[in-house]
């Protein structure tokens, strides 16, 4: 052990840590960053500072993470990597026979368990960054939980936390101990340094330039008031590369730390460095990783987030406001040495409106991968799994129903073989198919390349045509394209035998095609066609709307399989980021399972017609169409009832006196009476069509034939007649009734839908002192009164007040320019007549 290893802060603990692990198993540690938590702790559980030997296993998040912690331990032991401390993540293994302590990424050790539950030889195993909420570290740990549970419960199983929020973890644990590590409390002054002007906030992956630009200046008087190395954090790798590109500092060397990194970038950071420097960092140096020297934090205040759109299959990054804990992380590396300072590039009081936490990955992310993981663990709905936090419905659906379309599950979610040898590849279930049927169709090692151009995103600078960063990357020597050859040979090498398939015996499509056929089997519901006009426009076969952006090397028109597209917050349509481009042959190939042929029988809005066609589609493509001939009556049916929803019933229908003037009787009895008499609007009427329009309807075969439909005929068909209570419509409601002069008089149940109107001339009531009352008594009518010329003379809904008060004034009114027309005193006894007088 190196001098000064045993000091670090987290030793204090080590003791307390070993007894509560001896007597419960599981522990939680509380340590913040550079206490030693990833480094000492594998050390002194493996038995490397004394005490018996163990294997012991170290999950990080993230391969930058794995590899700097294993090059840690083994520097504190004088050793090199791969004797007494090893590490191994996707492509890259470095172990040996004596190796006690391997660090490996939560991918990895998810690989492991599925593999071999038990994992033989190993006796503890340390979650390290949890606070972080990586969906691959919350499933690990549900699966180690069942583990201890069911298979090994001597496995020792520890949580490392750099945040004191350690409640819920222990909790998760069953009760567990918590133990506490003090961090070297360095000072660590905090200077806020908002924008000198309003900038606008991230909308999507989009970062204002000026708020960079403020960035780039603020690291810039870091360097003129302090001292020491400046940590920078930034949302992502090319607001990393702005930045510096306005970063010219003299004897300062600047450096990029990020995921996609090279090797040498990534060693140079993590290593004390001969010249002042300035790192900028995306959020993998938050706490993971240490990096000497620093003693200024420069902090954005930005993070990215992925979102995914399930109806639309797009998942994209997203920028967001950092939460408060991940601030502290980041201002913490200031101090981590000696006393340091935290540049803040916002104004305190927008901490009031960010959120503590950074949101579980498992609430954001694409579930696809952890819903194969759970269907091979044995359980589909990942019900009884022992996660921090649940998996959304709607996400694990969607997940679900992608797995079903690869033939990775079957209809109860259990997995398939297929399933299973897609999970083992260790890719996206979405690569891992691409993979295993493009290999057979062009040739285990194209398909490997073009997987991995998939899988480990190009530098942005080889632009969005596929096919062309194929052909660059396979010439270049650089540091992306040496790790692009390694990680195609291993896949290629963990094909199984017998994929050469068709190409193996000849040279099989040309690499366009090729590439085109990978990215559609990956993304089938990508594979997109241009929309007329010729703008960049396209339609993905999911039925979303995508658009080329503009200096892009991708031919406009045609087809294209979209390998990554994302949908800008507020836009109709997704952005083709990288895409190939393909003939209809292809596309029809790589999306097969989406190629429908269908009969399509529905009314059309525009035309106002019943329209039936046969379609041939990919997805919502459309290929060609015919007009059918004999359609499916069942389709008929629906399209016509959808013309009748849409158009109105009122409408649609041709509605002659009879039929109307019963429709508005019973609409009448149902507004007054209710059950049994039916509702009659076109939503009741469209709703009721089986019993009322039928066998007409099931005949009908376009508008015309809606139209000769005889309603007078067919709207009897509603009336009550199961109760007997039909026979009593003309009692309850009458088409017309009958005066004193004896003429049936229609009446109008239209104009006032609560009193129905009887309008008739004067002289035919002489001698009736009370209008019927409709719906068994309930309702008067409503009597007007017409002149001998048939214009309106009074109206009442009360004759015998009539006769009495209004007579009069309406006789001496109107008496004179009707003289041949009866006009008596008494209206009351006098005898009613639809004739004048004769002439004299």
């Amino acid at each position: 052990m190196r001098p000064g290893g045993l000091s670090l802060p987290v030793a204090a603990v080590l003791p307390e840590l070993a007894a509560a692990l001896d007597r419960s198993g599981a522990a939680v540690l509380s340590a913040p960053p550079g206490t030693g938590k990833t480094t000492l702790v594998p050390l002194a559980l493996a038995g490397l500072l004394g005490g018996p030997p163990r294997r012991v296993l170290v999950a990080e998040p993230r391969r930058l993470a794995v590899r700097a912690a294993a090059r840690r331990m083994a520097w504190l032991l004088e050793e090199p990597v791969g004797a007494s401390v090893g590490f191994t993540v996707r492509g890259e293994r470095k172990v040996g026979p004596g190796t006690r302590v391997e660090v490996v990424t939560t991918g990895v050790l998810l690989q492991r368990l599925q593999r071999d539950p038990e994992l033989p030889g190993v006796d503890a195993v340390v979650l390290d960054e949890c606070h972080e909420r990586h969906l691959d570290a919350d499933t690990a740990l549900a699966f180690l939980l069942d583990v201890r549970a069911a298979l090994r419960p001597e496995l020792r199983l520890l949580l490392a936390s750099a945040t004191a929020d350690t409640a819920a973890w222990a909790e998760l644990l069953g009760g567990a101990p918590v133990v506490a590590a003090a961090g070297v409390s360095h000072p660590v002054e905090t200077v806020w340094a908002p924008p000198p002007s309003a900038v606008r906030p991230p909308h999507g992956t989009r970062v204002d330039p000026a708020l960079l630009a403020h960035v780039a200046a603020t690291v810039r008087r870091a360097l003129a008031e302090r001292d020491g190395d400046v940590l920078c954090f930034l949302p992502g790798v090319g607001e990393i590369a702005r930045v510096a590109g306005q970063l010219a500092p003299d004897g300062v060397e600047v450096l990029h730390l990020h995921g996609q990194a090279p090797q040498a970038v990534q060693d140079a950071a993590l290593a004390a460095g001969e010249r002042r420097r300035v790192v900028l960092a995306t959020s993998v140096a938050e706490s993971s990783l240490t990096v000497p020297g620093v003693r200024v934090v420069v902090d954005s205040g930005l993070t990215r987030e992925p979102r995914t759109d399930h109806a639309r299959g797009l998942s994209a990054l997203v920028t967001v406001r950092t939460s408060l804990a991940a601030a502290r992380q980041r201002a913490g590396r200031a101090g981590r040495e000696a006393p340091g300072t935290v540049y803040r590039c916002w104004a305190e009081a927008e901490d009031a409106r960010a959120a503590r936490f950074p949101t579980p990955e498992i609430a954001l992310a694409d579930l696809t991968s952890f819903a194969l993981q759970a269907a091979c663990w044995g359980d589909p709905d990942a019900a009884g799994l022992t996660l921090p936090d649940p998996p959304p419905a709607g996400a694990m659906a969607a997940a679900r129903e992608v797995l079903r379309a690869l033939a990775a599950v079957d209809g109860a979610g259990r997995p398939t073989d297929r399933g299973r040898a897609i999970a083992r590849t260790g890719l996206h279930p979405r690569l891992a198919r691409a993979l295993l049927d493009g290999a057979p169709a062009v040739g285990p090692r194209r398909a490997a390349e073009l997987v991995v151009l998939l899988s480990e995103e190009p530098p942005r600078a080889l632009g969005d045509d596929l096919a062309e960063i194929h052909r660059t990357v396979r010439r270049a020597a650089d540091p992306y394209a040496r790790r692009w050859k390694d990680e195609a040979r291993r896949l290629e090498r963990a094909l199984p035998a017998g994929s050469d398939g068709e190409s193996g015996g000849g040279s099989g499509p040309s690499d366009a095609v090729a590439a085109g056929l990978v990215v559609g089997l990956a993304y089938p519901e990508r594979v997109a066609r241009a929309r007329d006009g010729g703008d960049g426009a396209y339609l993905m076969a999911s039925g979303t709307a995508a658009q080329l952006p503009a200096g892009t090397r991708l031919p406009a028109g045609g087809w294209l399989a979209v390998a990554v597209a994302d949908r800008p917050a507020g836009s109709p349509s997704a952005r083709v980021l990288r895409a190939v481009a393909v003939d209809e042959a292809t596309a029809r190939r790589a999306a097969g399972p989406l190629l429908t042929a269908r009969e399509e029988v529905h009314w059309s809005a525009r035309q106002r017609e019943v329209t039936s066609r046969r379609v041939e589609a990919l997805g919502a493509i459309e290929l060609a169409a015919a007009p059918l001939a004999a359609p499916d009556p069942a389709l008929l049916r629906a399209a016509l009832l959808d013309g009748l929803e849409r158009e109105g019933v009122s409408a649609l229908l041709t509605w002659p006196p009879a039929a109307s003037g019963l429709r508005e009787r019973l609409a009448f009895l149902h507004r007054t009476v209710g059950d049994p008499w039916p509702d009659v609007d076109d939503a009741a009427l469209l709703a009721a069509a089986d019993r009322w329009l039928e066998p007409e309807l099931s005949r009908a075969r376009r508008r015309a034939d809606l139209e000769r439909i005889d309603t007078a005929a067919a709207l009897p068909r509603l009336l009550p007649w199961a109760s007997g209570q039909a026979g009593r419509l003309d009692e309850l409601a009458p088409e017309r009734i009958t005066v004193p002069s004896g003429s049936r008089i229609r009446v109008d149940y239209a104009s006032d839908p609560e009193r129905p109107v009887l309008a008739v001339k004067l002289q035919e009531l002489f001698g009736w002192s009370a209008a019927p009352a409709l719906a068994g008594g309930r309702v008067p009518l409503t009597v007007h009164l017409l002149s001998p010329a048939g214009r309106p003379a009074a109206v009442t809904g009360d004759l015998a007040a009539f006769w009495r008060t209004g007579y009069p004034a309406v006789r001496a009114d109107i008496r004179g320019r009707y003289p041949r027309h009866p006009w008596p005193e008494d209206p009351t006894t006098a005898e009613a007549t639809r004739r004048a007088n004769p002439r004299k």
